[in-house]
């Protein structure tokens, strides 16, 4: 019994890795965040202030 219970466990668990590996689609807001961080320290910058590192 024990055995069946972990072979189950085994066989879900490399179901499970088999979905981890497959690629999602894009984030819809992914460029629209990636314009938001300063382009010095990387920081997303909040409002429409310059960031708090000064430079950018």
């Amino acid at each position: 019994m024990i055995v069946k219970i972990v072979a189950l466990f085994l066989v879900v668990m490399a179901v499970l890795s088999m979905f981890g590996k497959l690629r999602l689609p894009p984030v819809p807001g992914k460029k629209y965040l990636d314009a938001r961080k300063c382009r010095n320290c990387g920081r997303y910058r909040i409002g429409k202030g310059p960031c708090d590192c000064g430079k950018g």
